[in-house]
Formats: structure tokens, sequence, C-alpha cells
């Protein structure tokens, strides 16, 4: 039977992406975790070159099958903090798994980020040169070519925005956690952005997207495009929030001019090259990293395949949250 292997499978996007294949019912699906195991899962720490080739071998991951990589430094902030584990994690261990590929002939399905992308003029296609403008940026860009510069592997890019959908806590995602800034009715003032422009997308809906992916069945290009189309602001988000919850929000403070006193007409030619600092930390951000989907959606012509199939983020939310009795 063939194999589905998912690195990262207790994180957020990790535990969707194996839940979803579990789901699907096709192939033998294994989950590997680190820092939060599982009775599931199979631990093991990526960062031991040598422990992951004898897992490949002993599970004799070879040509059919997949690794489906979610694991890495996500946070663009920790990543400045520590950048030896972000360097370690974000591109040497893909380039490990690519050294792999090569040999044993599985396919690497490399999840990355838009913001390999400097923001300057969105929407991006995969082809698109790539300019991040944070370290975490670097990384990810850096192992997406530590990966399709390995010669013999197969070795794909899928690069998704910033991500939100259930989670143990809502510290896991920089969507999620705008719940806690909504619903701190202790007094507490919030700076929130409403100058960047992001494109929030559902875990479920990449999960689902990657079993549709799998189903397809026809041969892949080396960077893939997955986006939800809907733009929002931070301070948009927490309007959301605020709206679904039913809870006032004028403790959240909108920033709605760009950093350092830029002038508007310098905004409207040059907006993207601004270094965003946003509310929770100081590491820079791009305007706007939007991902082009088209080729996306293309690939799925003729094959009777949903091809993006995104929830919509107010409707997924208000569903979420009933669910879950907030409301």
């Amino acid at each position: 039977m063939p194999q589905i292997v998912i690195t990262g499978a207790s994180g957020v996007l990790g535990s969707a992406v194996y839940n979803a294949f579990q789901s699907y019912g096709k192939e033998s699906v294994i989950g590997l975790a680190h820092s939060r195991p599982a009775s599931h899962l199979i631990q093991l720490d990526l960062l031991d070159g040598d422990r992951v080739e004898d897992l490949v071998n002993r599970l004799s991951i070879g040509d059919g099958d997949w690794i489906i990589h979610c694991a890495a430094e996500r946070r663009p902030d920790i990543a400045e903090k520590d950048t030896q584990r972000c360097l370690n994690l974000n591109v040497s261990v893909p380039a490990n798994l690519a050294r792999l590929s090569a040999l044993r002939r599985f396919t690497i399905i490399h999840i990355s980020t838009d913001y390999v992308f400097d923001g300057t003029s969105p929407p991006y296609s995969p082809n698109d040169e790539t300019n991040p403008l944070q370290f975490y940026g670097r990384t990810k860009r850096d192992g997406e070519r530590a990966g399709l510069r390995t010669a013999g592997s197969k070795f794909i890019v899928i690069r998704v925005p910033i991500l939100y959908g259930p989670t143990p806590s809502n510290a896991d995602t920089a969507v999620n956690i705008l719940l806690d800034v909504v619903q701190d009715q202790s007094g507490k003032k919030y700076t929130m952005d409403h100058f960047a422009i992001r494109y929030p997308t559902n875990v479920l809906d990449i999960a689902g997207f990657l079993v549709r992916l799998r189903d397809l069945g026809r041969p892949l290009p080396s960077i893939i495009h997955y986006s939800a189309g809907e733009p929002f602001t931070k301070y948009e988000m927490c309007l959301v929030f605020a709206r679904i919850l039913g809870f006032p929000h004028e403790h959240i403070l909108p920033q709605v001019k760009p950093p350092q006193g830029i002038a508007p007409s310098f905004v409207i030619q040059e907006i993207a090259h601004c270094l965003l600092r946003m509310f929770e930390d100081e590491t820079p951000r791009p305007f706007n990293t939007q991902l082009n989907v088209v080729e996306t959606e293309q690939l799925f012509d003729g094959s009777g395949l949903e091809s993006l199939g995104w929830n919509g983020f107010e409707e997924w939310w208000a569903k979420h949250l009933r669910a879950r009795e907030v409301l």
C-alpha cells in the first residue's frame, strides 16, 4: 500500500493533513512529531539526520510514496531570536529530505510560505522572483532552494499564506490569537495593524487540497501556490471576531499608517518596501504577498475534482465558534 508520511503531525497544519489523509483511507498514513508527541504518532527529531534516514529505510519509503513536510519554525519573531535552530529546521532538514528523496525516489511535498516574497508586486506567480524581507522568509526560501536544487530529488514546494483553523490553543496561530485580543475586556488597549494585507487560509482547506492533489494522479509542477481569496488586515479580522462574538472592540486601535512617517505618495509607489512592525513583535513583514493561484486551478482542469475549495473566513469562524459553544 502506498504511504503518506507527515512531518510535524502534531502541529496545526500537520494534524489537519494527517486527519485528512486518514479519512481519505486509500493509503497508509504515518505521522511524525517531536515536541508534542502523541500515541498515534512516531516521535522523531528531524534534526537527527541519521535517525531520519534509518526511519525512511525501515519504513521502506520509496517510489510512489509522499513525505508531506509540515514541520518548520514558522514564527518570524522566534526565528530571529534563535537563528541557528531556525536554519537547522527550515534549511538543513528539507535539504536532508531531498537527499533521501534522490536516493529512495519518494516525493517530498514541502510546505513553504508567501513570506519568500517582498510584497512589491502582488499577486505572485510560482516562478516570480523571491526576495524575503526578514530572516524567517530567507530560511524558507533557502529551504526551497536546497530541495529544488538537489539532483535527482522529487521535491515539490507548496506555498501558503497566514494560517488559521482548529488549534489546542489560540496562541498556535497568528490569526487564532486575535480571538484572545477581542475577548480581553480588561481595559487593556491593543494597537492592531490595519495596513498590511493578509489572505488567511484554513488548515482544513489546505489538507483537503493536498488529498485532492494526491488523487489527481498527474505530473505536478515544482512550485504550487494555495491560498484563500479574501483579503483582510489584522484589524479587520478582529472586527470579524467582534461581530461574531458580540463583543465591543473599542480597546483595539487600528494602525492605519505605514511606519516611520512615510508619505502617502511614497506608499503608493513603493509600498511594499516598507518593513512593517506588527503589534506583537518587532519583526518586519511585507505589505501584500498575495499568491496567484491561477496555475493551481488549471492543474485540475478536466479532472472532475474541486481545485481550491476554500472556506469563507467569517462563515467558517461563525460555525466553528458556535460548535465550540463560544457564542
